[in-house]
């Protein structure tokens, strides 16, 4: 089973969906025993990172967040979900995030012609072997919706990359946790496979 964790983000029922596409047991929740015996757990996230970290400690949600990772139970984090895996953001200066990945959550430099927030697809460039990218071409297109990008500390937990005025650190890996930038459940096939390889990687120990 697959715990999506409800914390009032807004693309909930789109990876719910593509998930039982897959064929997947999916369930939406923010009950921490639920959470916790799940064989995987996902992270979406639209919106504000100030207000959903809020949200996240008005839920009680953070304890339970940090207990699947030090679980090893396989964690997905999406957009937004990426975002507050980290230790903070430009968006919500003084707000601290979960701090389980070492890196820093800037905005997009403006630039001319270029569109903030960025919204579209743009295609990744694949390293160090990441374990949510297999059987996908190099240079696959994926859709994204930021305005905010991160740019990780520790080089090799990058697993994707893409431009957009800047190097942006599409994707990220390091034991059990995963997180993306872009929307898996709204880029296509390639999408599709990317969450397929995700729920097909088993808890370590």
């Amino acid at each position: 089973m697959i715990a999506i964790i409800d914390y009032d983000a807004g693309n909930l029922s789109s990876v719910r969906k593509a998930l039982e596409f897959l064929g997947q047991e999916v369930v939406i929740s923010r009950k921490h025993d639920e959470i916790l015996s799940a064989d995987k757990v996902i992270l979406p996230g639209v919106g504000n990172f100030g207000d959903a970290m809020e949200k996240l400690k008005n839920y009680n949600l953070i304890g339970p967040i940090h207990e699947v990772a030090a679980r090893k139970i396989p964690f997905l984090g999406i957009c937004l979900g990426l975002q507050l895996l980290f230790e903070g953001s430009d968006e919500s200066e003084g707000i601290e995030g979960l701090g389980i990945l070492k890196g820093e959550i800037r905005k997009i430099p403006d630039a001319p012609g270029l569109k903030i927030p960025h919204i579209g697809w743009n295609s990744l460039r694949f390293m160090n072997d990441g374990r949510l990218f297999r059987n996908i071409d190099d240079d696959a297109y994926v859709y994204f919706v930021h305005s905010y990008y991160l740019k990780a500390k520790e080089p090799e937990i990058v697993k994707a990359v893409t431009e957009y005025g800047t190097i942006i650190d599409a994707s990220v890996e390091k034991n059990n946790i995963f997180a993306c930038q872009f929307h898996p459940e709204k880029s296509g096939d390639t999408g599709l496979q990317i969450l397929k390889n995700f729920a097909e990687i088993h808890q370590t120990s």
